[in-house]
C-alpha cells in the first residue's frame, strides 16, 4: 500500500492549467505559481529568481502572480529540464540582462523534441484532449488585452555540467545534475541556507509514484539505475522542504527523508526483481504478470505503472528482440496475417461473438485481442467495433473500480478512452456514410 503521504497528494487528472487567484508562499520570500507544470519565485534583496516557467500560454499569468508578491527584476531563470511545460515562458520573463541557466545536455533535450516534434504531437493527443479543452478556456478568461505568449525555445546563457553555484542578494543557489530523471538535463535547484530542493519531476510527474520509464506519449526510454542515483542525490541533501513539478511540496525533514528512501528501495527492489527473472529466464510478460512489490515498498502507479517499468527495465538491457519468434527479425506487422487467420475462423462475425464471450466472462483484455485481428482485416464492421468500444469501456470500469495503488493511471485511462472512442466513431461513419 502506498504511504499515507502520497495517497492524500492528487493525482494527474487534477493537474490544471496556470489559474491560481495568487501566489501561494512556500517559505518566506518564496512562491509557486502551479499549472501544466510548477513554477517558483525566489525574491532576493538583488532580484528575483524564476525556477521554471510553465507553458508559454500561461507565462503571462505566472508573471502576473509574482510582480503582485516579488515586484523586482528577474535576475535568473533557472531550469529543472528541457520539457516543454517548463520551458515554454522563457522569453516572457526575460529581461535585460536576465541569465538563463540549465544543465549542458539542455541542448540535446531540445533537439530531441524538434527532431520528432510531428511524431510525439501524433502521439500525444489521445492524452491531452481534455488538457487542451482547459488550455483553451484559460486562455480565453484572460484580461482583455492582455498578452498571450507564444512557446518559447530555450536558449541558456550558461551551460553547466556537473554543478553551478551562485549567490543573489545574500541567498546561495546551487544547481546538480540529476540526469537519472525524466531527462537527460534533469537538475536539481539546492537553497542550502534554506535547506529546499527544487527538483522538478525528477521522480517522474507525481511524487510517490512509479518512475515513468517509459512514456505512451513518445520520449527517450529511462533507465531505473541512473534514477536511483539521481534520488540518491536528493536523499543527501537532507531537504527540509522538497518543491515538486506537480502540486504543493513535501514539507518536514523525516517527512521528505522516508519518502525518498520508499521510492529508492522500492525502485531498486522492482530493478532486481526484473534482472532476477531475466537471468532465470522467464519472458517479459510473465515478469510484467506476476511481480508485485511487497506492500512496504508500494509506489503510486498513477502516471507510470509496475508493468510497463518492468518491461522498460528488460528491453533497457536486452533491447526489442525477444527471442520468442522469427518474426521478430522481420519488418512484418503483426496483424498482416489477420485476414487470413480471420477466414479460417470462419469470418468476423465468428470471431466477434467469441470476443463477446470473452467480455462475458470477464476477460475484456482477451476480447481486445481478438477484435483487433478482426479490425485489421475488416476495419468498418460495426459488430467488431462495438463489441471493441465496449470491450475498452469494461477495462476503463475495472481500472478506475480497482486501480493500482488506488490511483488511476492517467496514460491507460487516455488509451483506453481513445481507442473506445476511435471505435464509436468508426460506427458513426459507417451510419451516416
Amino acid at each position: 500500500m502506498t504511504s499515507d503521504l502520497v495517497r492524500a497528494r492528487p493525482g494527474a487528472f487534477d493537474i490544471q492549467p496556470a489559474s491560481a487567484d495568487a501566489a501561494i508562499p512556500i517559505a518566506d520570500r518564496i512562491w509557486m505559481s502551479p499549472g501544466l507544470s510548477n513554477t517558483f519565485c525566489v525574491l532576493t534583496d538583488d532580484g528575483r529568481v524564476v525556477i521554471n516557467t510553465g507553458m508559454g500560454f500561461e507565462a503571462g499569468h505566472h508573471k502576473r502572480l509574482y510582480d503582485s508578491v516579488a515586484p523586482a527584476p528577474t535576475r535568473y531563470v533557472l531550469l529543472t529540464q528541457g520539457h516543454v511545460d517548463h520551458v515554454g515562458g522563457i522569453d516572457h520573463f526575460r529581461e535585460p540582462g536576465t541569465v538563463l541557466i540549465a544543465q549542458a545536455n539542455n541542448a540535446v533535450c531540445q533537439a530531441d523534441d524538434e527532431r520528432i516534434h510531428r511524431f510525439r504531437v501524433r502521439r500525444s493527443m489521445p492524452y491531452w484532449a481534455e488538457a487542451v479543452s482547459k488550455a483553451d478556456r484559460f486562455i480565453k478568461s484572460q484580461p482583455v488585452g492582455s498578452e498571450i505568449p507564444g512557446q518559447s525555445v530555450a536558449a541558456p546563457d550558461v551551460l553547466f555540467d556537473d554543478r553551478w553555484t551562485f549567490s543573489l542578494g545574500g541567498v546561495d543557489f546551487e544547481l546538480i545534475s540529476a540526469p537519472g530523471g525524466e531527462t537527460i538535463d534533469s537538475t536539481v535547484i539546492w537553497l542550502p541556507q534554506r535547506r529546499i530542493a527544487f527538483v522538478g519531476n525528477v521522480f517522474s510527474a507525481l511524487f510517490g509514484h512509479v518512475p515513468n520509464l517509459v512514456t505512451l506519449r513518445a520520449d527517450r526510454l529511462r533507465y531505473a539505475l541512473p534514477f536511483l542515483t539521481a534520488v540518491q542525490q536528493v536523499i543527501d541533501l537532507d531537504a527540509e522542504v522538497l518543491c515538486v513539478g506537480h502540486h504543493g511540496p513535501i514539507v518536514g525533514a523525516r517527512e521528505v527523508r522516508r519518502e525518498l528512501e520508499r521510492i529508492r528501495d522500492g525502485v531498486r527492489w522492482l530493478h532486481d526483481a526484473v534482472v532476477d527473472g531475466m537471468n532465470e529466464g522467464r519472458s517479459v510478460y510473465e515478469l510484467m504478470r506476476d511481480i508485485e512489490p511487497p506492500p512496504e515498498l508500494a509506489l503510486g502507479e498513477g502516471y507510470g505503472k509496475v508493468a510497463w517499468d518492468v518491461r522498460a527495465i528488460w528491453e533497457g538491457y536486452a533491447g526489442w528482440f525477444h527471442a520468442r519468434a522469427t518474426t521478430e527479425l522481420y519488418p512484418l506487422e503483426p496483424t498482416s496475417v489477420s485476414p487470413e487467420l480471420v477466414a479460417l475462423a470462419g469470418g468476423p462475425g465468428v470471431v466477434v461473438r467469441a470476443a463477446r464471450a470473452r467480455l462475458a466472462t470477464g476477460d475484456p483484455i482477451g476480447a481486445v485481442a481478438l477484435l483487433e485481428h478482426v479490425l485489421a482485416a475488416a476495419p468498418d464492421d460495426v459488430d467488431a467495433n462495438a463489441c471493441f468500444a465496449d470491450a475498452h469501456e469494461a477495462l476503463i470500469a475495472e481500472h478506475e473500480a480497482d486501480p493500482p495503488s488506488g490511483f488511476a493511471n492517467f496514460w491507460l485511462i487516455g488509451w483506453l478512452r481513445h481507442q473506445a472512442a476511435a471505435a464509436r466513431r468508426r460506427i458513426d461513419e459507417r451510419a451516416h456514410g
